[in-house]
Order: C-alpha cells, then sequence, then structure tokens
C-alpha cells in the first residue's frame, strides 16, 4: 500500500469513528463491508462546502440503516441535501446543478495502444464552438486531400485545435495554398526511451517499440517518425544522459543534465513504496547541503553530485527533513531509509525491500 493510500484509509478510519457513529457500529458488527462504509466518508470528507457535524450527524443517520441498497450517486444526493438543510447552499439557487465540467485523459488503458480517450464536460457555448470547430477542421482536411473516415479526421482536427494556440480556418479551404497561416505551436516535450543496437556494418538501429515515459506506456517507433515527419513539428533532442556517470554542480540547485540524469535513474520517488513519478518529485540531497560551508572555508559535507541527491515526493521531502526518518545512501540510486521505530528498507530501481529483519544492515 501507497503512503498516499494509507493516509486515505486512516481519514476514512477517523471520519467513520468519530462523525458517522451509527455506520461505523455496524462495520465493526461486521454488518456493512468496509467499501461501502467509505464510499460514504470519502464523500462527507470531500464535501464542498464543508458540512458541519450536525450535517455529518444527520447523513449518519439516513444512511446507518439502509447502506446496504445504496450506491454513491444516492450518496451524493444525501450530501446535497445536507448542504441545503445545514445552511451551506444559501447562496445558490436550489435549481441550478452542481458545476460538473472537466476535461479527463484517460491514461489508463492497454499499454500496446496507439491511441487515448478524451472525456469532457463543457458549458453549452464552448461545447458548440468546440463543435463547429472539429468539424470545420474535418471539413478543411477533406478538402486539403485527406482520405480518412469522418472519425479519424474529426480527431485529428482535435489535434491542430491542441497544438495551435488558435484555431485554423480551414472553412471553404479548397487547396492547401488556401489554408489560412498557421499560429505559434506549443511547445510538448515527449521522453521517449527507445533501445539502440550496433548492427554488422557498424550502423545504429533502434528497437521498433519504445517507452513513452510521460504516461509509462509503450509506443511505437513508426509513430515517433510520423510525428517528427510533420511539417509543423519543431524537434528539438536533448543529449544522451549516462546513468552511470557521476555527474556535479557547485550550487546547491542542481544543473538541468544532473537533474534529468537523477530522474531518470530513481524513475520514481526513492521513499519505501512510493510510486510518485520521479519528474513530479523534488531533486532533494540526502546529506544536506551546508550553505555556510564555502564561505567558512569548510569542506561541504553534501556537495551536489550525482551520488547524493535522490527523487523524493513533497510530502516524503518533508517527512525525510522534519522527523526522525533517515536517509543514506551506500552506493549511486540505492538508498536505505531507516524509521523513527527502527524499521529499515532498502530501496533502489526493482523496488523496495524490507531489511527490519536481516541482522546485518548491508545494503550496498
Amino acid at each position: 500500500m501507497s503512503t498516499d493510500s494509507a493516509k486515505k484509509l486512516f481519514g476514512h478510519a477517523l471520519e467513520l469513528a468519530h462523525r458517522l457513529p451509527r455506520l461505523w457500529a455496524r462495520v465493526t458488527a461486521g454488518e456493512v463491508p468496509v467499501w461501502r462504509a467509505r464510499l460514504v466518508a470519502e464523500a462527507t470528507i470531500h464535501a464542498y462546502p464543508a458540512l458541519p457535524a450536525e450535517g455529518v450527524a444527520w447523513i449518519d443517520t439516513q444512511v446507518a440503516p439502509f447502506i446496504e441498497k445504496m450506491g454513491r450517486a444516492a450518496i451524493d444526493r444525501l450530501i446535497e441535501r445536507a448542504m441545503k438543510l445545514y445552511g451551506l447552499a444559501t447562496d445558490q439557487d436550489d435549481d441550478v446543478p452542481s458545476d460538473s465540467r472537466h476535461v479527463t485523459i484517460v491514461g489508463e488503458r492497454d499499454p500496446f495502444a496507439q491511441t487515448m480517450q478524451v472525456h469532457a464536460e463543457l458549458d453549452i457555448a464552448d461545447a458548440l464552438d468546440l463543435e463547429q470547430a472539429v468539424a470545420a477542421g474535418a471539413a478543411g482536411l477533406k478538402a486539403a486531400g485527406c482520405e480518412e473516415s469522418l472519425d479519424v479526421r474529426r480527431s485529428l482536427a482535435l489535434g491542430e485545435l491542441a497544438r495551435h494556440q488558435t484555431a485554423l480556418d480551414l472553412a471553404g479551404a479548397g487547396a492547401s495554398d488556401d489554408i489560412v497561416e498557421r499560429t505559434t505551436a506549443r511547445r510538448v516535450d515527449l521522453h521517449l526511451h527507445f533501445t539502440a543496437g550496433l548492427e554488422p556494418d557498424e550502423s545504429l538501429s533502434f528497437g521498433a517499440t519504445g517507452q513513452l515515459e510521460n504516461r509509462q506506456r509503450l509506443i511505437l517507433l513508426e509513430q515517433v517518425r510520423r510525428w517528427a515527419g510533420t511539417s509543423h513539428t519543431d524537434v528539438r533532442i536533448l543529449p544522451v544522459v549516462d546513468l552511470n556517470a557521476s555527474l556535479s554542480s557547485e550550487s546547491y540547485a542542481p544543473s538541468d543534465r544532473l537533474r534529468r540524469q537523477v530522474q531518470l535513474r530513481d524513475e520514481t520517488c526513492v521513499f519505501p513504496h512510493c510510486t510518485r513519478p520521479s519528474r513530479r518529485c523534488d531533486v532533494d540531497h540526502v546529506v544536506p547541503f551546508d550553505h555556510d560551508a564555502a564561505g567558512e572555508g569548510r569542506p561541504q559535507p553534501g556537495p551536489t553530485l550525482t551520488e547524493n541527491l535522490a527523487t523524493l515526493c513533497r510530502s516524503h521531502h518533508r517527512l525525510k527533513t522534519h522527523t526522525a526518518w533517515q536517509l543514506e545512501s551506500p552506493a549511486n540510486g540505492v538508498f536505505g531509509w531507516t524509521s523513527p521505530h527502527g524499521q529499515r528498507f532498502r530501496r533502489d530501481r526493482h523496488g523496495t525491500t524490507d531489511l527490519s529483519g536481516v541482522p546485518t544492515p548491508t545494503l550496498a
């Protein structure tokens, strides 16, 4: 279980025990599945505006006897009713629905899939504008010679809208030279990993599939070639980073190259069992950097170099800095953690190993 999942579990238990006592009693008696009770706790914790104790107690009396027959929709209706009963929604018209607008990029699919789903709910005016822009883009692509189906052309047109700051005026375009000048495209960084090999004739070849690091999914080399081959693509190649090299920086903040190296080496936050991607983490010094060392003529105890850096998500960064958790790095990319209770863990690119029962604390 990750730290975030454990925090959520503790939060649900506290909400049930202290603010939903009737439902909690049925859970502890084995009459209600835990997952159903957690649905209610999740809803009352995250109600906005926050529900007072009286409102939660009212919900408790409503759901406890009938929780086996209630789903999330029924719970949400009770939350809405509690807000109205206890004066938390008086500034809104009863006939105005809650704001459900959203745009969701669905990435949790088959990693071999070469497409992604986009779900959205927009204002009526925005939706109609988008529909008109997508339809005009699809028509313009057909007029320019695209032979794909209407659905595919609509998806391509939506991609054009995403890549440019304003919609392309393709309405009525009869040929490619009738299309208005494109606006400046937004930059999108793709971190791609492909296996390279040297052929007998000493030419370099790449594997047919690689990894798109941004979304943790597989991608075809041919698809990357198509992206790079379009006329509006500006390709920026970053230097290859050797994960086994030792890089350093004189300043407290690591250089961009050093930061990329540590992020690629660690892949995730290096706290035991944490799965937060490294590119969303802080790059922290294992041995703290001494800002006064240079001015006082002392050697730097926590230099900014590969072996002394680790990626930590913000919550675990604070845990290391402000609590009794201890971190050491006996080897590059290998981290040893000791909890305030004496538990020991080894963390490396292969995952977390519990060393609490191991008599010798050898980590390297």
